[in-house]
């Protein structure tokens, strides 16, 4: 009798067992499912964009439009919170702690003050920028290699800035003072000064720095520029783009052309650049954002990239008002 009930008792325990087992498979396979491994999850993901304005809208849409679109077609769903910090890194900060403490899938930046600010909130969360200069000045890596090694990539819209100075010289071979107009608070746009002045000086320029601290400050730095220069040059900066009206309040009056970093600048205030599409450089973000949330890719692991194309634009209308031709080479900029 008691070798029967030892059996009994035995046997039950090796199905409580197995139970046991399968019931931790089950679990397993549910949060691989829900954690996306099978290409098909549902995400939410939080986007930080720094100020409000035409090329970083266009990026934000990209990156939205790419990755509804990919992860979509895997039958999954994503949930966007895009927040905009109205051009306060503060506000940044804020946005970002909200995202980390809800606990999203990844963060984009929209723009640097934006990635810092989430390098500073996570190390966890994986974090993807665009609109970025340069990684390694935003990033504080002095041993810039392309990859971060850490939760952080993302792209990066740097035009080749020797092709800037060249675009300046075949416009104005006769100018001899270039003011180079830029926010202080922006170290992408002073990185982009610091690159691209040597350059001008050795095509012949006089090159005269005219920072300004703020949108406060534009026009009358501006202002200051415009009477010491025979041509100005913009940066891809964050401030001038959401200040193009203060700027072009200045310097078509004064008759002094701006090259621009970027194709919002050149819209708002210039009459050339060498620029790239802010929507295609969204797009690869948010393929970059599929590859991690579907397909587990680690960011650290990812190079940081560059926009795919580059395009000689001018504003056919500030051109027209200046006086000035541009070669059959470029295209005129579309609203």
């Amino acid at each position: 009798m008691k070798k029967r009930l030892l059996a009994a008792l035995m046997a039950s325990a090796m199905a409580l067992t197995m139970a046991a087992c399968g019931g931790s498979s089950s679990s397993s396979d549910d949060s691989n499912a829900a954690s996306g491994d099978s290409g098909a999850g549902s995400y939410k993901v939080g986007i930080v964009q720094l100020v409000q304005h035409e090329a970083l809208d266009a990026a934000t849409q990209g990156f939205q439009d790419k990755l509804k679109e990919l992860v979509e077609a895997d039958g999954g769903s994503v949930e966007f919170d895009p927040q905009n910090a109205s051009g306060e890194s503060a506000n940044c900060t804020t946005i970002v702690n909200g995202f980390v403490s809800e606990g999203v899938d990844l963060i984009m930046a929209n723009a640097t003050a934006a990635l810092q600010a989430a390098q500073a909130g996570t190390s966890d969360i994986p974090i993807l920028g665009t609109s970025v200069t340069d990684y390694g000045t935003a990033l504080g890596v002095s041993d810039w290699t392309g990859k971060t090694g850490t939760n952080i990539s993302g792209t990066t819209d740097l035009a080749p800035l020797d092709g800037q100075a060249d675009m300046l010289k075949e416009l104005f071979p006769d100018a001899k003072n270039v003011g180079l107009l830029y926010c202080s608070a922006e170290p992408n746009s002073k990185y982009q000064i610091d690159t691209i002045k040597p350059l001008l000086e050795k095509l012949g320029y006089t090159c005269t720095e005219y920072a300004f601290t703020d949108s406060n400050d534009v026009a009358s730095v501006a202002q200051k520029a415009a009477a010491a220069s025979d041509v100005m040059y913009i940066p891809t900066d964050n401030t001038a783009a959401s200040c193009t009206e203060a700027i072009a309040n200045v310097v078509i009056p004064e008759n002094i052309p701006v090259i621009a970093g970027e194709q919002g600048i050149c819209n708002g205030c210039g009459v050339a650049t060498l620029s790239i599409d802010y929507y295609e450089l969204g797009q690869a973000t948010g393929e970059m954002a599929y590859e991690i949330l579907a397909n587990g890719a680690n960011p650290g692991d990812m190079e940081v990239q560059a926009a795919p194309n580059f395009t000689k634009m001018y504003n056919k209308a500030n051109c027209e008002k200046l006086g000035i031709t541009v070669p059959d080479d470029y295209t005129a900029i579309e609203g």
